[in-house]
């Protein structure tokens, strides 16, 4: 595709995205079907455009749509908010990971005849959720700031375990070795280290903008400071997504978490955006939010039906347990409506894709077979979660799921959170 014909097409697709918006006023319908449909057109069935046209362009580019989501949603948490939600978080990131592993090595072992180590390296690489899809549906829902805050903080922390674990399975694969204990000393050191950096970072930067105060005026000082913080920890190979939704959670709430010792030197104030920061903010998320889902969709090859059916068997049976994950983990007297929507938030994202293409690149011979699943399950669960988004945001799945929540009060009769 020439230079200036990509040009028009990029113009064509902004003007797109925002003709979705529109209808998703109308229709309560979200974009993000639309926006993977364009890509799937392009991509896998036109072939005008592939993924791999991006380079690490490509990569980049998912990085800053990351960067820009988590930091936005962490600005939004509030601290008691965060205490209150943090237990359920974990509970509910720990327990859908271990089924989703367990079940989507079943599914791999038993329908596509994977031996058990590839198994788990495909359930491993489906245990999380896309912080990107997650955040974009949570913001149309009326659902509590709790709910809200367990499943942008699950999307983030799920990716310790996406990461560590079909790396190290991989690495078992190659050289025999597998180390339970080392592995999870990693991820609790990347996860520790991922927050004290998030955490500090804010903490220097809102005293380097208490000093130099024209920095404030600014619209992109702050993005730019925390690309460089996410940039800096993921060098280190700790998780960058969970240093930069601290170092959100910790600008918006300094009056709470700066030391004692730091008070003259750290203003009080919470960092907020100002009503054109907030409208700057959107547009951007917007264009980012618009390439990448299409972005996504060129992402997706699948070449073989048998294979794409089997993803799409274990995203049906994905979506079956998350149920009573969710009834494990919710806190008493969640209301029904935030039960249903944390029970279909299960869509994957690039960052499974991007794993998936690893176990082909290292030379395991089922990597095209782990590949093929994955992005039908990405798909699938993107697809089928915004789908059953709309039936539940409008109140026509509220009565299934009340058959699996009868105790949870409607939100009319929910305490406030």
């Amino acid at each position: 595709m020439s230079t200036p014909l990509l040009i028009i097409v990029l113009g064509c697709l902004i003007f797109f995205g925002h003709y979705l918006s529109e209808v998703f006023e109308r229709t309560k319908l979200p974009e993000v079907i639309g926006l993977l449909l364009v890509g799937l057109l392009l991509g896998p069935v036109l072939g005008v455009a592939h993924a791999q046209d991006f380079g690490q362009g490509g990569r980049l580019f998912t990085n800053i749509v990351l960067v820009f989501i988590l930091f936005e949603s962490g600005l939004d948490v509030h601290l008691q908010q965060l205490q209150a939600s943090l237990r359920g978080s974990v509970g509910l990131t720990v327990l859908n990971f271990i089924v989703s592993t367990l079940l989507g090595a079943a599914v791999g072992q038993w329908l596509a005849g994977l031996d058990l180590l590839s198994a788990l390296m495909l359930g491993s690489i489906l245990g999380g959720t896309s912080s990107a899809v997650v955040t974009s549906l949570i913001r149309k829902v009326q659902v509590q700031e709790g709910t809200s805050a367990t499943l942008v903080i699950e999307s983030a922390f799920s990716d310790l375990f996406t990461l560590g674990v079909p790396l190290s399975l991989m690495t078992a694969y190659d050289d025999a070795r597998f180390n339970v204990g080392s592995m999870f000393g990693q991820m609790v050191a990347s996860l520790v280290l991922a927050v004290l950096i998030g955490v500090g970072g804010a903490l220097g930067w809102s005293w380097i903008q208490e000093r130099l105060p024209s920095l404030q005026k600014t619209r992109f000082s702050t993005p730019a400071f925390v690309f460089i913080v996410y940039g800096l920890v993921e060098m280190m190979e700790f998780s960058g997504p969970i240093a930069v939704l601290t170092f959100g959670i910790t600008l918006g709430n300094l009056a709470l978490l700066r030391p004692l010792r730091l008070a003259r030197y750290i203003p009080a104030n919470p960092v907020t955006l100002r009503a054109d920061e907030k409208s700057f903010f959107s547009e951007i998320v917007f264009l980012l939010r618009t390439f990448f889902f299409i972005y996504v969709g060129l992402s997706i090859e699948m070449d073989n039906a048998w294979l794409v059916v089997t993803g799409a068997i274990l995203t049906v049976l994905l979506l079956m347990a998350r149920v009573p994950v969710v009834r494990a983990s919710a806190p008493p007297r969640t209301p029904l409506l935030d039960l249903s929507v944390m029970s279909i938030m299960i869509p994957k994202g690039l960052g499974a894709a991007v794993l998936a293409t690893l176990p082909a690149q290292r030379g395991i011979p089922t990597g095209d077979v782990i590949q093929t699943i994955t992005f039908s399950v990405i798909l699938c669960t993107t697809l089928l979660c915004t789908l059953l988004f709309v039936l539940v945001e409008r109140g026509t799945l509220l009565g299934f799921y009340g058959l699996f929540f009868r105790n949870a009060p409607r939100q009319a009769d929910a305490p406030p959170n």
